[in-house]
């Protein structure tokens, strides 16, 4: 698990995140909602590290992981996977290499033993036999499915996404949440997602974390979004109209 305690985030005289306390939980999907500029990048990026809190504590597990120093922070580093929302791999390297990059970075196996892991992530994610396609050869969605091969091939404990639906037709998108839900639950990862796809919200959201002007409105269950009181977070979901009658529908309305 991830717990935030007290997070606040300032940028000159702009604070971002004012107080966030909330609990990342392991085994489950946890996603960050909320509008744009409503913090949800900040504190991605202040849960992973990228950048320091101003003030108040991240804690990985029972490790206080802003008092970490350079050494203890990739210590934990090393068990943490990234899915960026653009996939970020590199053009110039195959499907394979791409995969391995972790593996030649942080560890000292055998080439043998890395191929071996590159390829049981690529049957994962269902893509077995394009070691030596590059990139440019795969679609967006195949793509994203190398991302997430690339970010679980440390078994990671600790999973983060970036939007990893974006740009995804509806039916990639579903198959995305459903092969990040499933790694999540297979192996216990502590899975933090930003995502605005209230789909995914509605699909994978386990345990939600609703950003508004920086602070923590509202949390809970996938199930208790539809007949939740809070008027930002029902502003935020149904604006679609669809959405609400669908809202409508489920309140009995």
């Amino acid at each position: 698990m991830i717990r935030a305690e007290k997070i606040v985030k300032t940028f000159g005289k702009q604070e971002v995140l004012k107080g966030i306390d909330f609990l990342f939980e392991a085994g489950k999907t946890n996603l960050i909602i909320g509008r744009s500029g409503a913090g949800k990048t900040v504190l991605l990026k202040s849960l992973v590290g990228l950048l320091a809190p101003t003030s108040g504590t991240i804690y990985y597990d029972d490790i206080n992981f802003t008092g970490l120093d350079k050494k203890g922070m990739r210590e934990i580093r090393m068990q943490i996977g990234m899915l960026f929302q653009g996939s970020a791999l590199f053009d110039s390297l195959t499907v394979e290499e791409n995969i391995r990059f972790p593996l030649d970075m942080f560890t000292n196996m055998t080439i043998k033993e890395k191929l071996d892991r590159v390829n049981f992530c690529l049957e994962r994610v269902n893509l077995q036999g394009t070691n030596s396609k590059y990139p440019s050869e795969l679609s967006g969605g195949m793509q994203k499915r190398v991302g997430i091969a690339r970010s679980i091939v440390l078994k990671p404990k600790y999973l983060f996404c970036d939007e990893p639906n974006s740009g995804l037709d509806p039916k990639t998108s579903i198959l995305i949440d459903e092969l990040i839900s499933s790694i999540t639950h297979e192996n216990n990862i502590t899975t933090i997602i930003n995502t605005h796809d209230m789909n995914s919200v509605m699909e994978i959201g386990e345990n939600i974390c609703f950003l508004h002007e920086g602070h923590l409105e509202w949390s809970g269950h996938k199930d208790e979004v539809l007949a939740s009181e809070n008027e930002n977070l029902q502003s935020f979901i149904f604006a679609s109209p669809f959405l609400q009658r669908l809202r409508k529908s489920a309140l009995g309305k």
